[in-house]
């Protein structure tokens, strides 16, 4: 018997999720093959099986967290494995796992790679269960859509299902299931029972907390609980920064580039961090002491379809406002798409919210533990302000700075958001900087 343990996960990761066996015990696999998708604290891919054999034990169930080292699955090996298959002939190595599970601590894009570098021995296993060729992105759209990917007919000659596939298939069920039915009879006002042959009332409906859900509520609990937050608010005049973005549109729009105001938000920021380094730290709790960092890596919040992630912009003092642009962009989509590494969801020292994005006006931010603080950037929008005595319409940006209480006073926040409006107000003072 040979025991598959959850390995190191890299980025002091030291659980997992079983999102979703894609094996059955009694299943015949190969080595390589694609066995379960796991889900750690941002990043979702898939593991692989060390050996060829038949799956003799499932030891954690799906919806379920397992620790670093902890054993996932027993595989009965097939007395002939491939040459190089497993270093020896006792329970698989620490290095042997680690390999088999590299996409775990990676991209999922490398998680693709290595599931269609294996597709063809995948397609080799028989059993109880037709295997299907697919690759990650495909399954994580089967499951997001409910859809049960061996009812799916490949539409490529190697019979692999693709992303087309599974949309296909999942309208022509919706297609199929779209009767209208009749809506159910509300319950008596004065709580009678339904009379025999009535449809009972659901009242309610319950659901699991798990997944990248359960993981936002934790990291949530923990900064609310670890942190005393203080939030300060101000306004700033957008309107020199909506003449910057006019102005410099064109231009990035012949570089393929698309420019939205958060690029010029962070490159705005970066220089109030360095003027006021308390924003740009944490507090080490056990030893009590305050941690400034001398990087710059900008935690950009993102909303995806299963909750809220943080893209790291990492050493964005070092970017133009042009590798901002596009960095960003390709951050903020693939923490959409749940598609990026563990590396580009962790590590930021200060995090930006721009909750104007999905049309909030302003809100309070939840500081990103252990942060010292979070600015959120509400919807850029006209406002009557008062000019030289009279009233006009100018575009207006609404500030929410939280911050940590214990390292940071009220006067340093103000002080901050004085600054940073100062910046937004004045956009033309950073050429003063250009090196």
């Amino acid at each position: 018997m040979v025991e598959f343990r959850l390995p190191d996960l890299g980025e002091g990761m030291e659980e997992a999720e079983i999102r979703r066996w894609l094996v059955r015990v009694g299943e015949r696999v190969t080595a390589y093959q694609a066995i379960a998708e796991v889900e750690t604290d941002k990043a979702v891919t898939e593991i692989t099986s060390p050996v060829t054999g038949r799956v003799a034990e499932i030891r954690v169930g799906e919806g379920t967290r397992a620790r670093k080292g902890e054993v996932l699955i027993v595989f009965e090996e097939e007395a002939a494995t491939p040459t190089g298959a497993r270093a020896q002939s006792s329970p698989v190595t620490t290095a042997t796992t680690q390999a088999t599970v590299a996409s775990a601590g990676q991209t999922a894009q490398a998680g693709a790679s290595v599931a269609t570098a294996v597709a063809p021995a995948a397609g080799a296993a028989s059993g109880g269960r037709r295997r299907v060729l697919a690759a990650p992105a495909v399954r994580k759209l089967a499951f997001e859509l409910g859809v049960d990917l061996e009812q799916v007919p490949p539409s490529t000659p190697e019979g692999r299902v693709t992303l087309a596939d599974v949309r296909a298939f999942a309208e022509r069920q919706r297609t199929a299931t779209a009767t209208p039915r009749p809506e159910p009879e509300p319950a008596p006002a004065n709580g009678a029972q339904p009379q025999p042959g009535e449809a009972p009332v659901v009242e309610e409906e319950r659901q699991a907390l798990t997944g990248l859900r359960r993981r936002i509520a934790e990291r949530m609990e923990r900064s609310w609980r670890s942190i005393p937050h203080a939030t300060a608010f101000d306004e700033v005049d957008g309107g020199a920064l909506v003449a910057l973005r006019e102005a410099l549109l064109p231009v990035a729009e012949r570089r393929g580039l698309r420019l939205t105001y958060l690029p010029l938000l962070v490159k705005l920021l970066i220089p109030v961090l360095k003027e006021f380094p308390i924003f740009n730290a944490s507090l080490d709790e056990e030893r009590r002491e305050i941690v400034y960092k001398r990087v710059y890596h900008i935690g950009i919040a993102t909303a995806s379809p299963e909750g809220l992630l943080v893209p790291v912009l990492r050493h964005a003092d070092r970017l133009s406002l042009a590798q901002i642009a596009s960095e960003l962009e390709r951050l903020i989509e693939g923490g959409r798409r749940r598609t990026l590494g563990l590396h580009e969801l962790t590590g930021s020292t200060f995090t930006l919210n721009n909750v104007g994005s999905f049309g909030g006006s302003s809100g309070t931010p939840i500081i990103n533990y252990p942060e010292a603080a979070i600015l959120a950037v509400g919807r850029l929008q006209e406002k009557a302000v008062v000019r030289n005595g009279s009233l006009v319409a100018r575009p207006v940006l609404p500030l929410a700075l939280s911050f940590d209480h214990r390292l940071i006073d009220g006067a340093q926040a103000g002080a901050f958001l004085a600054r940073f409006k100062e910046l937004v107000e004045n956009p033309q003072q950073l050429l003063l900087d250009l090196v």
